[in-house]
């Protein structure tokens, strides 16, 4: 075979095998950002909530449920990607149980609401601050906590303006979406993930519209002097211990830290129980209930 063969030979061999992982980068952005649609229908029979929809800056209509309390406090529920309302009833049948109000919401292209791609809070963060608007019209006069997980959490950071709650929590939240797109290549993909994950990222701002530099919840949350409380998971590949050290230490005060032991990226308010409950309700009460 001459070297011009050889040469050619190869040259299509090469662009063959660029063609097929650009073709696999942006397949695997699709299935990432592509809406996590569900039917979702009335609230549950023990929770006593109502229908709302709520029109946001991120140009979805948002649907949701409101669950009125005893006057005493409201709290936001803000669930994680590629979840819905659904995902926090939980969290939301215990704080009305202790006579909070209660709103829980699907975010922008997921569950029920509309829009055409999720954003990892980019969007997110527009439809959180509706979503508070509401809650604070729904319940007047009530101080308002925010509890968000993961994606939920990035959307109340990068929210801007800051939301103007009393109180947040944020749990198992990215501290850049440099840092989550890593993470989660390396541990599905290995040490081809981590490789692949500045390929990915060249397309988060034709696909998403924003840019990496805009997606870091960490320098958002030095800005924020609301009070926080973080709750992480020792055991989480997707958003490493290390990485919400590094989030909490970035925090501005007053801030608390629980680090959930053996938790692994999964819904900490089922893992910890009557722990995650506990102390959730002491950091809300305190700083939500009224002074006697």
């Amino acid at each position: 075979m001459s070297k011009r063969r050889t040469l050619k030979t190869v040259t299509i061999g090469v662009g063959a095998v660029v063609l097929a992982l650009s073709a696999a980068i942006w397949i695997a952005g699709v299935v990432l950002t592509h809406p996590a649609r569900a039917i979702i229908g009335a609230p549950p029979a023990d929770f006593p909530a109502r229908d709302v929809s709520i029109e946001s800056a991120s140009g979805a209509l948002l649907h949701g449920w409101f669950a009125p309390g005893s006057g005493k406090g409201a709290v936001l529920l803000l669930h994680g990607v590629r979840a819905n309302r659904l995902s926090m009833l939980d969290r939301a049948r215990f704080l009305h149980d202790a006579g909070y109000s209660v709103m829980l919401v699907d975010f922008q292209a997921s569950g029920e609401s509309s829009g055409s791609g999720i954003t990892f809070g980019y969007l997110e963060s527009r439809d959180a601050a509706a979503a508070l608007a509401e809650l604070k019209r729904l319940a007047p006069g009530e101080r308002v906590g925010i509890v968000g997980t993961s994606m939920g959490g990035a959307a109340i950071l990068l929210a801007d303006p800051p939301l103007d709650a009393n109180a947040i929590v944020l749990e198992q939240v990215y501290p850049t979406l440099s840092q989550a797109l890593d993470d989660r290549l390396e541990l599905h993909a290995g040490v081809v993930g981590r490789w692949l994950a500045p390929l990915l990222a060249v397309t988060v701002k034709p696909r998403l519209g924003v840019t990496m530099e805009q997606m870091r919840p960490i320098d958002r949350i030095s800005q924020i002097r609301v009070p926080k409380l973080l709750i992480v998971g020792d055991a989480d590949q997707h958003t490493r211990l290390a990485e919400s050290m590094a989030m909490y230490q970035a925090a501005a005060e007053p801030k608390a830290l629980w680090v959930v032991r053996g938790a692994a990226h999964v819904d900490l308010c089922k893992y910890g129980g009557m722990e995650y409950r506990a102390r959730l309700l002491a950091f809300l009460d305190h700083w939500l209930r009224p002074s006697s």
